[in-house]
């Protein structure tokens, strides 16, 4: 075991390992999102919760997270991050309504944020820039192989065990990972001593709390107040006044020891790759979220099903990855990013053309291999691009940012794909009960075109088997008349979720188009010295 601790590859698998025990835990959710609504008898704002209480104290954390990371070692945080993510996850399974699922997803997200900034820094420190792309390109395939098992495996244990297998799986993946670690991940630090900015701390963690807040409930309270003198505007007001202030905090003390160095952003490349970090999750859940629901609730298809229809995507993606990132290391990332997240855009739209009441599952096939394409040309060379020159000194914060940015993308596209599909799927039921109510008899009309009006209002649900209405049969209703009333139903809410569906993932394509047009300003250049991996002494910083 001595001659493998310290091994970059092997270090890769361990960290690879955590890695994908976090990507599965999110990919399992959505696939389980309309059995978490049946089994808790959650609402659509409930189940979002379930989806962003995570991401809420993910984000917050995760430029902290790297700080310490720096601080006391990135293995000991690593370690750190996976027990707790562990723990969290049978917290999960062992949920019996909503509150108690938001909470322990709460924690998975303090686990989640400990882990991840460790495991870009440590391969940032232990493989040279001309090899990074290689290494990135792995962890990308990890991705991949993580979205495949995620959906199938998701669907699968859904449909035989139940939903809360979903949380339960992370538990044995979690302790394999966590042994690995210990084992074969070096204490490998900074040749200096770090401190902590608490006050960077505190406004960071204040200012993103509140962004993230405001974003996630600005649909729940409709963007007004949510206490007395507390409303959703004042709060985002509060977010940047908060983080304005950190920026002017870290400003005065970037000779001493800032949570965010500004160094970081003197390399245009680390910035703009922020930016596109955070476009590719709000165009991965701009897609996912609306699509997970259509096959299930308006196609009828169980959880497994709808993993396998969406394995193909992540199978491509898992294949071309490592490609990707090899190439990356030989040409640079610019147009093999510009040809990912283009290809990501396009898949996305023929998806949304394809949707239809009445389609066939294997009909989605062109456009969901189009994007696996797309997102296997992405992942590794973003992480090159981003990561190639950074200092190790400032590895730890620079994946933390880099982590953080990734999940503002992901809340923004919360809340924007929450508002939008909500919005669009209220007037769209409306109108569509109206039009059918003309075939049902007189007294019978004005109540059904009730039952799906403001549904927004109550809280939509639309979990397997739904309807998206409240609309009951009356009692003392003729049978033949009854089945006319739950078809007439039915067909309202398939034709209004598709209206409302297209308008939501249309907003997730300009922003991978946009993401890809600000690949144009990549600028390449040769690794800096100071970029090369440090030496590994022994004693102290070799953990034993």
């Amino acid at each position: 075991m001595r001659r493998l601790r310290g091994n970059p590859w092997v270090v890769l698998v361990a960290l690879c390992l955590g890695f994908f025990m976090i990507l599965l835990d999110t990919t399992i959710v959505n696939i389980a999102i309309p059995s978490i609504i049946d089994g808790l008898k959650a609402s659509l704002d409930q189940v979002l919760w379930v989806l962003n209480a995570y991401i809420l104290v993910y984000a917050v954390l995760l430029i902290t997270a790297g700080r310490l990371g720096d601080l006391f070692g990135p293995k000991n945080l690593f370690l750190l991050g996976m027990a707790v993510f562990v723990a969290a996850s049978a917290a999960c399974g062992q949920a019996r309504n909503p509150t108690q699922l938001i909470l322990a997803r709460s924690v998975q997200g303090i686990g989640g944020a400990l882990l991840t900034p460790q495991t870009l820094a440590i391969l940032t420190t232990i493989f040279p820039p001309e090899r990074r792309g290689a290494a990135f390109g792995i962890w990308g395939a990890i991705a991949g192989v993580a979205a495949v098992a995620g959906p199938t495996l998701g669907g699968f244990l859904v449909t035989t065990l139940g939903w809360p297998w979903i949380f339960y799986v992370n538990v044995p993946v979690g302790i394999v990972a966590l042994a690995l670690g210990l084992l074969v991940i070096p204490d490998h630090r900074p040749g200096r001593r770090h401190g902590l900015d608490l006050p960077g701390v505190l406004l960071a963690t204040a200012g993103l709390l509140a962004l993230t807040f405001g974003l996630i409930e600005g649909q729940r309270y409709d963007w007004g107040q949510v206490w007395r003198f507390v409303s959703i505007p004042a709060i985002l007001v509060a977010a940047a006044i908060l983080l304005s202030l950190f920026a002017w905090v870290q400003t005065v003390e970037q000779r001493g020891e800032p949570l965010l160095p500004f160094d970081l952003f003197r390399e245009r490349n680390f910035g703009l790759m922020n930016l596109v970090s955070a476009a590719l999750s709000f165009g991965m859940l701009g897609l996912f979220f609306p699509l997970v629901i259509f096959f299930q609730s308006v196609l009828g298809l169980s959880a497994l099903d709808t993993g396998l229809t969406l394995a193909p995507m992540s199978l491509v993606s898992m294949c071309v990855a490592p490609l990707s990132g090899r190439l990356a290391d030989r040409i640079g990332g610019k147009y093999i990013l510009l040809s990912g997240l283009t290809l990501f855009a396009a898949g996305t739209g023929l998806v949304a053309w394809t949707v239809a009441p009445d389609a066939a599952r294997w009909a989605f096939l062109p456009g969901i291999l189009i994007t696996g394409l797309g997102m296997g040309c992405t992942f590794a060379p973003m992480a090159t691009v981003a990561m190639r020159n950074v200092e190790p000194r400032l590895a730890g914060a620079a994946s933390g940012v880099f982590n953080t940015s990734r999940q503002i993308g992901g809340v923004i596209g919360s809340a924007a794909v929450g508002a939008v599909l909500q919005n669009r799927l209220a007037t769209s039921l409306h109108e569509q009960a109206a039009a059918r109510a003309a075939g049902l008899p007189p007294a019978l009309r004005a109540p059904f075109v009730a039952a799906f009006s403001n549904v927004s209002g109550h809280g939509l649900e639309v979990g397997a088997g739904q309807t998206g209405g409240n609309f009951q049969v009356p009692p003392g209703v003729p049978p033949q008349l009854a089945q006319q009333l739950r078809e007439t139903a039915l067909a309202v809410f398939q034709t209004g979720y598709v209206q409302a569906m297209r308008p939501t993932m249309v907003l997730s394509i300009v922003v991978l188009a946009l993401a890809a047009a600000a690949c144009l300003f990549i600028v390449r250049r040769r690794p800096r010295a100071s970029a090369a991996p440090l030496p590994l002494p022994a004693g102290r910083r070799e953990a034993s």
